[in-house]
């Protein structure tokens, strides 16, 4: 291999590794040598593209509106399987609730953020509606921001993404599409884009329907699909990502769209086996690698987990929640000597009062499993002070309450946690069992059975309310 070789290489090594920096900088080096290297060139552009790119596809807040007042049900009732608004639907697979930890939604937690689920939510109803919604991403260079700019395509992308005014943005695309004779799929893409802003999601499927018609695109399937998943129509749109890859064999972000749903729907195995396949065409994917990882976490097999955590640093992702992770990973391990120093990291990088709390509570989980319950009674107590809506805190500082016979406190305690999370069983278990003791039994039974709507299959729940209907069949 010649010498001249070995600069590109390294460029496109630090590429993957997502270093776009130090990319972009060795290859400005090899331009000053040969300034008509179109290999160098594409790689830088890809570099500096990836630093500050923001995809339209991925950036789907739920903004205070959208969640109250949404009228897109399609069933009140709908079949198990076939919506994302019933938590739990599908249990195909991959741990119970009793082992993995559920969002507020009633979800189980992924192993990565997403924009559109995050926690964060616009402060007020004004800033709700008028905030531009962007985010990075790992996405690859789509074929929207490949296409050559014409003055119109540039003015209409600047009025919807920088200015936020899908309005008039609609306008421009309708007139354009109506001078274009309705033969350009770009802009009936980009009328379906406003629609959809616009919650007027049945007109959005219509035209991205139309374009794909004209030309099929990997962004017009992975709107389509975002249309069917606002619909709540989770079964339709991963029948259209599989027609996608019949198209588009082997396209990452499709079968990422895949693996996304299917997590929604708790169908974890399947989630797993696609997010394995994203990773046999792209081994430097984030989202897959990580998810991954807590998928095997929370099946039991902490050291395997751990080698897709370390691989994600290797990768040069270093934030609070990877060294949360891999805490929590070489804890379960019994890698004892990791598990302080990383939570340690965690701690120093955690960049808001949420991120803090969650390191807290972990750190009080690893206190119990050590056996040292005043730690433990610390470190929740430090949970609550960086972020007092912490359900699990709340839980197991009642717990550990019980435990010293402070049953008043620790009821007290339940109560909140689950008022605040009433998707979780644990809250509500636990205060059926302190009712229970103290002869409560009217409301112990009453959590009891908020405990077996939260999750069906906990055999403690049951054996409580089997042991409670006696008791009432004595009196």
């Amino acid at each position: 291999m010649g010498s001249e070789m070995e600069p590109l290489l390294l460029a496109w090594s630090y590429f993957r590794r997502r270093k776009f920096q130090l990319c972009a900088d060795l290859c400005t080096q090899m331009l000053e040598k040969s300034p008509y290297d179109q290999a160098a060139w594409i790689l830088k552009a890809r570099a500096l593209t990836e630093m500050v790119y923001v995809d339209e596809i991925d950036v789907d807040q739920e903004g205070i509106a959208e969640m109250m007042l949404d009228e897109n049900a399609i069933a009140q009732v709908p079949r198990p399987g076939t919506s994302l608004k019933l938590p739990g639907t599908n249990q195909t697979g991959g741990p119970s609730p009793a082992i993995r930890p559920i969002t507020q939604a009633g979800r189980p937690i992924t192993g990565f953020l997403r924009p559109s689920t995050q926690s964060g939510r616009p402060g007020t109803m004004e800033q709700a509606i008028r905030t531009p919604r962007t985010a990075y991403t790992a996405r690859p260079v789509t074929s929207t921001t490949g296409r050559f700019v014409r003055l119109g395509t540039a003015l209409f992308e600047y009025i919807f993404h920088h200015e936020n005014d899908v309005k008039t943005a609609l306008d421009l695309a309708a007139l354009s599409t109506e001078y274009s004779q309705y033969k350009d799929w770009w802009w009936k893409v980009q009328i379906g884009k406003c629609y959809y802003r616009l919650g007027m999601y049945r007109e959005a499927e219509k035209q991205f329907k139309s374009a794909l018609k004209q030309q099929e695109m990997v962004d017009t399937f992975l709107y389509l699909a975002k249309v069917y998943v606002s619909l709540d129509q989770p079964v339709t749109a991963l029948n259209l990502f599989k027609q996608g890859l019949d198209k588009f064999p082997g396209e990452v972000t499709l079968l990422c769209g895949i693996a996304r749903i299917y997590e929604e729907m708790n169908n974890i195995s399947s989630a797993a086996e696609y997010y394995k396949e994203v990773l046999k065409q792209d081994n430097t994917h984030v989202e897959a690698i990580a998810c991954i990882g807590s998928n095997h976490f929370y099946s039991d097999q902490p050291e395997i987990a751990l080698r897709f955590y370390r691989r994600l640093l290797q990768m040069g992702v270093y934030n609070c929640q990877l060294f949360n992770n891999l805490g929590l990973c070489c804890f379960y391990a019994q890698q004892y000597d990791m598990t302080l120093t990383s939570f340690e990291r965690a701690l120093a990088l955690a960049e808001n009062e949420e991120e803090a709390a969650e390191v807290w509570y972990n750190l009080g989980h690893v206190a119990v499993g050590i056996g040292d319950t005043n730690l433990a009674h610390q470190c929740f107590r430090l949970a609550l002070v960086n972020n007092n809506n912490h359900a699990e805190a709340y839980n197991n500082l009642a717990v550990l309450e019980m435990r010293k016979g402070h049953v008043e406190q620790a009821r007290a305690l339940l109560q909140t946690a689950s008022s605040l999370a009433p998707h979780m069983y644990e809250p509500h278990f636990n205060f059926a069992t302190v009712s229970d003791k103290i002869g409560d039994l009217q409301r112990s039974y009453v959590a009891a059975q908020k405990s077996e709507a939260a999750f069906p299959d906990h055999v403690d729940t049951q054996h409580l309310i089997k042991q409670l209907k006696q008791h009432f069949a004595m009196l």
